[in-house]
């Protein structure tokens, strides 16, 4: 699912189609690339751990049997059987929270 955002107002639609492994961050579609971090911890997100096919008790920790093995499931990879975790959660935020949000998360990099 592509993740749009529609500005209505002062209200800002966003669709949410994963969480982060690692902090529980909402994640849209531009936050899996293959080099691409969480905002909220600086983990990877394209990673086993972020996959819908992701299960710790089966076989090579994958529901999905074709696939290579990944031996590190929290390091970036290049599956091509990656999927996202979430359907496409639409929330709504107001502009100023998403700005606010961007600035704190900008300055907190330290």
């Amino acid at each position: 699912m592509r993740s749009q955002l529609y500005l209505s107002g002062a209200v800002m639609l966003k669709v949410v189609i994963g969480t982060c492994w690692n902090c529980g961050r909402e994640l849209e579609s531009h936050d899996f690339g293959r080099e691409t971090c969480c905002l909220g911890c600086g983990k990877p997100t394209r990673v086993c751990r972020n996959c819908r096919w992701y299960a710790p008790a089966c076989s090579n920790q994958c529901k999905e049997p074709v696939a290579e093995r990944v031996v590190e499931k929290e390091r970036a990879n290049f599956c091509s059987f990656f999927e996202t975790t979430v359907e496409g959660v639409v929330t709504e935020t107001t502009a100023t929270d998403d700005l606010l949000a961007a600035a704190e998360d900008l300055f907190s990099k330290g």
